[in-house]
């Protein structure tokens, strides 16, 4: 059976010396080629190959393709071929629903083997990566999970966390010593960041935040 592959790869060169390597025993087609992140998305959704071959640091970022492919189910595996041997990285790959994880210093040889193995639901992480990643993996974790507010100034903080309190437009104005209008401009921003539906959404996601604070 013939493996049905999409490239994904921003330099041209190496791109084509991939699909050369894959193509020259007959035993992978490449159904595709892209060169971004959105380019692998669309040609993926378009092809459905069997494999997804992405690289990391293509423009878009290879994380979010592999994370909108995996989630789409638009190829039935995914895998990836970088230089970047960071252990988060490789993790958040996996994570995001990569089966392979592959640097690419790899002989042609070799990437057919892995490709042919993936193909058919095998997982591979490159040796000289397996033993750091899954260190990276099973230690706790003393990161702090994203805050819902992460995007906010301090004095968009500062005003949500008085309305949370159910104080007024005008409240916040007098405690602040700013105009109303201005608490106003600042609700409609805050609104959007926090993608609350209305002022009242906005003061619960607030006093949940800080009630777990307390």
């Amino acid at each position: 059976m013939t493996i049905r592959i999409v490239v994904a790869d921003d330099h041209p060169i190496y791109r084509d010396g991939v699909i050369t390597s894959l193509e020259e025993t007959g035993e992978f087609r490449v159904v595709g080629t892209a060169a971004s992140a959105e380019e692998a998305i669309c040609i993926s959704e378009q092809k459905h190959p069997d494999i997804a071959l992405l690289d990391m640091s293509m423009p878009g970022g290879g994380l979010s393709a592999v994370k909108a492919i995996s989630a789409a189910g638009s190829a039935k595996y995914v895998a990836m071929l970088t230089v970047s041997e960071d252990d988060e990285t490789v993790a958040n790959a996996i994570k995001f629903g990569a089966t392979a994880y592959i640097l690419k210093g790899v002989s042609a040889a070799n990437l057919r083997k892995i490709l042919k193995g993936v193909a058919v639901g095998e997982p591979h992480v490159s040796p000289s990566l397996a033993a750091k990643v899954l260190t990276f993996m099973t230690q706790p974790s003393n990161r702090e999970p994203d805050s819902p507010l992460k995007e906010l100034t301090l004095r968009e903080k500062e005003i949500l966390r008085l309305v949370s309190k159910g104080q007024s437009n005008k409240e916040v104005a007098n405690a602040l010593d700013i105009q109303e209008k201005t608490v106003k401009h600042y609700m409609t921003t805050i609104m959007g960041k926090l993608h609350a539906r209305n002022r009242v959404e906005a003061a619960l996601i607030g006093h949940d935040f800080w009630k777990e604070k307390e």
